[in-house]
């Protein structure tokens, strides 16, 4: 299926951890796009890395602890004042401890729930913002399988990253009806050669490939979607659905699949 309404002129990216791996490759696609994006990340010196791979001047840093909510506030509103209008946002801001939930605290289950879900929901409570004022919007939030395959010593990732995936469908559910062209949709992308996967994993530049192709997509369908890599990830259908699909003669959606630009 051709994706529609890819590149759109005049667009202003957020990327968060945009300072290393999948971050930092996706912000550098969005700019060879010719899309302005703002990176914003924990630390100066990673951003003026991808500062200096980005297209010139079309990478903006900014340095914000995304699970700090006033932070983000703040800096979502000098965005707005100094540059421009947030029309895209890619949650992609991720901590993964690695810890045993016995060698978890409270404290510090919540800390990697604070970036992981409270990032998400700071970002695109902000971005939301904008987009509501103006009726349009695009919000991808990178997922995982943690949530649906938990691996050991990863208790708090995984349920922060499935809270957020949900919190995408939630936010569908609460407004697609009365602003449908901010379009919300969770992208997993795999397990990439970065620090938080393995080194015999995808790429982290081909996967940015994939997740700035979804993220210029801005067809209304596509709120509260699931994909994998480059393909969507259809919702299970019931035993009953399956009935009265065969009994009205009706054929299963086919999964859509990412079309790169060259």
């Amino acid at each position: 299926m051709k994706n529609s309404n890819a590149g759109v002129r005049g667009d202003v990216a957020v990327v968060t951890g945009a300072g290393a791996g999948l971050g930092q490759a996706l912000a550098i696609e969005l700019a060879e796009r010719g899309v302005r994006v703002v990176g914003l990340g924990r630390r100066q010196a990673a951003l003026e890395e991808t500062t200096s791979r980005a297209a010139e001047g079309l990478f903006i840093p900014r340095v914000v602890d995304v699970g700090d909510a006033a932070a983000v506030q703040n800096t979502f509103a000098e965005i707005a004042q100094t540059i421009g209008d947030v029309t895209i946002l890619i949650n992609n801001a991720a901590v993964y401890p690695r810890r045993d939930f016995m060698d978890e605290t409270p404290e510090s289950f919540m800390k990697t729930v604070a970036v992981n879900l409270g990032g998400v929901v700071a970002c695109t409570h902000a971005a939301l913002t904008g987009m509501t004022r103006s009726g349009v919007g695009r919000i991808v939030n990178v997922g995982s399988f943690a949530d649906l395959a938990p691996q050991p010593a990863s208790s708090a990732y995984s349920v922060s990253k499935g809270a957020a995936r949900i919190l995408m469908k939630a936010l569908a559910a609460d407004l697609s009806d009365r602003f449908p062209d901010i379009v919300m949709t969770t992208w997993m992308p795999g397990i990439l050669a970065t620090e938080m996967g393995r080194p015999d994993g995808l790429d982290p530049r081909e996967a940015a490939r994939w997740g700035v192709e979804l993220a210029l997509w801005r067809d209304r369908s596509l709120n509260g979607a699931l994909f994998e890599r480059d393909r969507e990830i259809l919702e299970p259908r019931s035993l009953k659905r399956r009935i009265r699909d065969r009994i009205l003669m009706r054929q299963q959606a086919a999964p859509r699949q990412l079309l790169l630009t060259t």
